[in-house]
């Protein structure tokens, strides 16, 4: 099996999604909120995908298109042939990041999604002084949004405090196994 072929049945076993089956309509593009910040638009990843070159899936797995996805589901919502381009789009940002060719933007984008996730792990939910604190010491991006912190802290917006939920052992213990690959043994 090529490595083009193993990429689509990997996408077609984890979403269900069979990449022929899109016929390009353009819905999925068409009510994108994120489409006009995109390199590539959803639809165009699709097509790169069917497409199977070599090429073609480099570019989709290097394209900020794939970070850029909110994941808001109004592409699959749209989408006549109930594809799910949402879903493929998660698959492809762990193949760019599997392979070490995700695009620049996505640096950031991770760093924010692992400081999210590092806060909850700890208190159960989200707080925004952690998160702001873990993401700026993993970017390095200490002054880009500085002023925005006081007035937010001054309006009640910021609690010094994290509130912790009563659960904090079972939100670990499900931490745990998802990242020991157990999920539900």
């Amino acid at each position: 099996m090529t490595k083009t072929a193993a990429l689509a049945e990997k996408i077609k076993k984890i979403t269900g999604v069979q990449l022929p089956e899109c016929y390009q309509c353009g819905k999925c593009t068409a009510g994108c909120p994120m489409a006009k910040y995109m390199d590539l638009s959803p639809n165009q990843i699709m097509r790169m995908l069917q497409a199977g070159t070599e090429a073609s899936i480099k570019d989709a797995l290097s394209s900020s298109a794939i970070w850029y996805c909110l994941g808001c589901l109004t592409c699959t919502q749209r989408c006549p042939k109930k594809l799910d381009p949402a879903a493929v789009m998660d698959v492809l940002r762990e193949e760019s990041v599997s392979k070490g060719i995700a695009s620049p933007v996505a640096r950031k984008i991770l760093a924010f999604h692992k400081s999210f996730l590092a806060v909850v792990e700890q208190t159960g939910r989200m707080s925004e002084i952690p998160l702001v604190g873990l993401y700026k010491l993993s970017t390095l991006d200490f002054f880009s949004d500085l002023l925005l912190g006081p007035g937010m802290f001054f309006r009640g917006k910021l609690p010094l405090k994290p509130h912790l939920i009563k659960g904090r052992k079972e939100i670990k213990r499900i931490f745990s196994e998802c990242k020991s690959g157990r999920r539900g043994k």
